[in-house]
């Protein structure tokens, strides 16, 4: 009875404090959007990012953050944090429209190496939904398919048990379908990396070295793959191939 009690203790304990930090974080999102709302975007952005320093994220929270950034004509720290709430939420169409319209404003303007139409209809279904979403997804076809299991088995009437069958076999498909799209989703966000420069101008190094040749000159919020890490160094590769060495403090990673 005692450990029972204890454990209950400590179970209320932890509820009470994950509750108590969840209307905090509430607290302080809501005097944000006010500071916001009144035109003081400094502050917003401060707090936005007390809440993000406390460990918290989501898709209104960023975008709420790159608005604010938007507004102090930060474009390279409002692309990052759009391209982070478009992340967690890519079929949000605000979060779209406003990447669109701060892309729109960037110096730089890359041409994209094309793709097979195959491939590039390929990675625009793979990134129409979040992980959460694909996975809810799985879900919902993995129990429509074993209700029309149950059916087919338990049914004694022969139009039902085919209907079940024919009903069974198309989420059947469907679910494979979906499980690849899930695994395609969850190998794009864990295999590749991506950042975006959040200083004005840089160059990029031919060589991870200060005193390398530069390869070529890049501005704020351009978007790029993140390759390989050494030290202070990464390298980058641009959409339109090139490929170079930028130092770590002067981008963010979405």
């Amino acid at each position: 009875m005692k450990k029972t009690g204890a454990i209950a203790i400590i179970f209320l304990f932890i509820t009470f404090s994950v509750s108590a930090a969840s209307s905090e974080v509430d607290k302080i999102m809501q005097e944000a959007n006010q500071m916001y709302q009144e035109g003081k975007y400094e502050e917003a952005v401060k707090l936005y990012n007390k809440i993000i320093d406390n460990d918290y994220e989501g898709a209104e929270l960023y975008y709420n953050l790159g608005n604010a950034y938007f507004k102090l004509n930060k474009l390279g720290y409002a692309i990052l944090y759009y391209e982070k709430a478009l992340k967690l939420a890519p079929d949000d169409s605000d979060i779209q429209y406003n990447l669109k319209i701060a892309k729109a404003r960037t110096i730089d303007r890359i041409q994209e190496i094309p793709q097979l139409f195959f491939v590039e209809w390929w990675n625009v279904l793979v990134t129409s939904f979040s992980v959460t979403t694909w996975a809810t997804i799985v879900l919902v076809f993995y129990l429509v398919l074993l209700i029309a299991i149950g059916l087919f088995f338990l049914s004694k009437n022969v139009k039902i048990q085919k209907q079940a069958f024919l009903f069974g076999s198309f989420a059947f498909a469907i679910l494979i379908l979906t499980v690849i799209l899930l695994f395609a989703r969850i190998k794009r966000e864990t295999s590749s990396k991506y950042g975006v420069l959040t200083e004005q101008v840089q160059s990029v190094k031919v060589s991870p070295d200060e005193n390398s040749n530069d390869a070529f000159v890049i501005h704020e919020g351009i978007k790029f793959e993140i390759e390989d890490e050494l030290k202070d160094w990464v390298k980058i590769k641009l959409s339109d191939g090139k490929v170079g060495w930028l130092k770590k403090e002067t981008f963010g990673i979405i």
